[in-house]
Formats: structure tokens, sequence, C-alpha cells
């Protein structure tokens, strides 16, 4: 008896037009995504587009947003393969409903509401807590490196730029001077009515790479001139005032050290040790809560030490619901007596706090009391069992989210460039992260 096979007919045409519903399994992300976002307020999306006459339809903002959002959580961040997806894609097309923005369309969209989907990442911080989802009663923040769209080999330092800047302006003097020799000869053999000849390639290479190098010593100079304010000093001190020997400074006012770096093609990255290498990054921060492992609050910076973000991430979590966590746990990366002294006022009353004072299991030296008292107080709450209980939590609330980022979603470089860019693509980022955890939650 010959084998029956179930029918497979590929170019059978449908007797009827199917529902894009019954593609997917009912509990699909891409669903979850879409009913979620349908919740929210997109007012500020659709205000862009209010009464300006154009001819030509825009696509629905709430598309574009669906798309954005379920890519990132999917793993996808190019434009142009968003644009593939929704060709090529089932969830995609079922988000798309017969419309196919083009890559261009996407790219434009998401650099105009950066701003937006970083709100977004708050309203649904929002959402979750009414969800009972969010507790707020251990939180737990810190910080990781993401490379951002520069490449570390588009770096110079300050003393390079200055060998490269004289070594220009000789080659440039000297290309001139053979074209002023040139023209010479040649209007005393064509006459000086001839017309004038645009720039030679190699002249204009030169003084193209010269206006980029004078740019970015500019901003080293600049960046340390505010460092070195910020350090109480002045542009006309020539000596180290108060000292009784007055000893000249090492630097000038303004002058960077000749190893500072800036980068040609973001000049807002730095350069960060990520892991075992040296990357051009931004430093990322995450708060999360200890109950659903869900981002309370987010920051980005271009600085590698995290000490300076304890009490801004706070806040964050503040200006986000309303009220303080009960607890917050760092690592030894927030270390600071400043920002422990702020944290012990009475705005923050109500509200533990607990972090390292160093490496876990390195000795610590003993703290002189009167020069640090907010950190010899931290050294006894950590001390206790209950401080040691709470503390251990740590490293199991935060580093899985990170891990989830780069490695669950993928996300291991920014595709934008500049600070306030990149901040709003770390929003997009831990929104669509956010999503993929509520998802994980409910089902």
């Amino acid at each position: 008896m010959p084998t029956s096979f179930v029918p497979y007919e590929p170019n059978q045409t449908f007797l009827l037009p199917p529902s894009p519903s019954e593609w997917l399994a009912e509990d699909h992300l891409v669903y979850f995504v879409s009913e979620i976002i349908d919740r929210l307020e997109l007012g500020k999306f659709y205000a862009r587009y209010e009464g300006d006459g154009r001819r030509n339809q825009p696509y629905d903002p709430a598309l574009l947003v669906k798309v954005l959002v379920y890519g990132y959580a999917s793993g996808v961040f190019s434009s142009r393969k968003l644009a593939r997806k929704l060709y090529e894609d089932v969830a995609f097309r079922m988000l798309g409903a017969g419309n196919f923005p083009s890559h261009r369309t996407i790219c434009e969209f998401r650099m105009k509401h950066l701003p937006e989907l970083r709100e977004l990442f708050v309203a649904v911080a929002r959402l979750a807590k009414e969800l009972g989802l969010v507790k707020l009663g251990t939180v737990a923040l810190d910080g990781t490196k993401v490379k951002a769209h520069a490449s570390k080999h588009k770096a110079m330092s300050y003393g390079r730029m200055k060998e490269q800047e004289q070594k220009l302006k000789a080659e440039i003097e000297a290309l001139l001077e053979r074209a002023r020799q040139t023209d010479a000869q040649e209007d005393a053999q064509w006459g000086a009515d001839q017309s004038e000849e645009p720039l030679p390639q190699e002249l204009k290479r030169r003084q193209d790479r010269l206006a980029k190098i004078e740019a970015a010593k500019q901003r080293l100079e600049e960046r340390q001139a505010q460092a070195d304010r910020d350090k109480g000093r002045h542009p006309d001190d020539e000596q180290r005032r108060g000292d009784g020997a007055g000893r000249p400074f090492k630097r000038p006012f303004g002058v960077p050290q000749d190893k500072a770096q800036d980068n040609f093609s973001d000049p807002q990255s730095r350069i960060m040790k990520m892991g075992g290498s040296i990357e051009q990054c931004y430093n990322a921060q995450a708060v999360v809560d200890a109950d659903s492992q869900l981002i309370v609050a987010i920051g980005l910076g271009n600085n590698a030490a995290d000490n300076e973000q304890l009490v801004p991430m706070v806040d964050a979590v503040k200006n986000n619901f309303g009220l303080l966590p009960k607890r917050v746990l760092g690592d030894a990366g927030f270390r600071s007596e400043d920002g422990f002294a702020k944290l012990a006022t009475q705005k923050y009353e109500g509200m533990e706090v607990l972090v390292a004072l160093g490496r876990e299991g390195k000795k610590q030296t003993a703290m002189d009391a009167s020069k640090y008292p907010a950190t010899v107080r931290m050294a006894e709450r950590l001390a206790s069992e209950q401080g040691q209980a709470y503390y251990r939590r740590r490293k199991a609330i935060v580093e899985p989210v990170f891990g989830w980022i780069k490695h669950a979603m993928g996300f291991r470089q920014f595709s934008l460039r500049g600070i306030e860019k990149v901040a709003g693509e770390w929003g997009l980022v831990c929104l669509a992260l956010n999503l993929r955890r509520m998802w994980a939650l409910q089902l």
C-alpha cells in the first residue's frame, strides 16, 4: 500500500483571505508588544505630523514604534534589516499589516523620536508598577561599557595631533608654493586671463585633514580647561597657590596631557577598558528591581567611572515613580564619600544604601572617621550580618540584565553617535528588554 502524505501544494492560492492573527501562536512576543504599545499614550509621536499640510500620507507612528521596539526586543537593530524583516518575517509582517516602510523612513523616525522613545521606557516601567511587577523594595544598580559607533583606530592623542598639525601645515605650504610657481609659469606662457584651476585633490585632502585635527585639538583643550576650572584653577595662574613654595603647575591652564585622546568619528565617546581590551565606549547605567528584574531607571555617560552616578540614579528612580526604593545595592565602583553623605540627608530618609568599599575578599584599610564619616558608617552597615545578607543579592539582581541585553538580545554596540542620541537608543534598548521580561513574567 503506497504511503499517503499530507497534501503539499506550494502554488495553491487561498480560497479565503488568511488572518494574520492565525500565523503565530497566541502567546507570541509580538502580540504582547503590540498590545502594550496600544495601551500607551503616543500623542507626542503624532504631534509632529499635525497640520503640516504634507501631500503624501506618512506611516502611522504606532506602526513604526512597534517595529522598532519589537526589532530591538528580537535582536534586530539595523534600519535596513528591519525594513527587510517586514517582507521576510511573519511576526514583522503581522505588525506591518501590509505596510512596508523603507529603511530610510525607519531610520529617520528613530532619529526624530529618540526623546519620545526614552519617555516610553518610563511609561512602561510605571505600567509594570501598576501591574504589581515592580515593588521598589530592593533595587541594584550597575554600569556596563557598550561600544560606541566609532573605531578606536579613528582616535588620536593630543601629542600626535600637535605633530600632525605641524607636518600638515608644512606640506600644505609646500604644495601652495608649488602651485604659485606653476601659476606664475602658466601666466607667463598663456597670459593672466586664463580661468583659475580648482584646488588639487592632494592639497584639498591635506586641508580637510588639518581642519579635523585642529577641531579635535580644540575639543581636547576645551575639555581640559573645564577640568582645570573644576579643580579651582584660573586661566591666568602659572604657579600653585597656597603651597608656600610657589611651584609651577606641570601643565599650563587648558593644555591636555600628550596622551589625552579624541575620536574623529564620535568625539563624545571615550576610550574605556572593556573586558580584556580597550575600546571606544559609553558607560550605560541601569537600576534593576529585585523582585521582577525589570529596569526601573537608566542613565548614560562617557565617564568610565561609576562613582558620580550613585545619587543621579537614585534620583532617577524617584523621578520615574515618585517614591524612593527601600534599599539600594551597588558595587565598589559607586563608592563616594560625597554620594554617601548626600544619601544620608533627610531628602532620602527611610532608604538604606549598601555600597561595597572594595573588591570582595580584599581587606580594607582603616579609615579616619573625621575625614570620611559617611564611608565609615557604610563600612559598619556592610559588616553587619544583615548588611552582608542583603548585599550578597546584588550580583544576582543586576548582572543578569546586562547579560540578557548583550547576549540574549545581541546588543553590543550603539548604532548612533553623540551622547544625546546614544542615551535615547539606550532607552529604547531598555524599553525592549522590559517588554521581553514582562512577557516572560506574564506567561
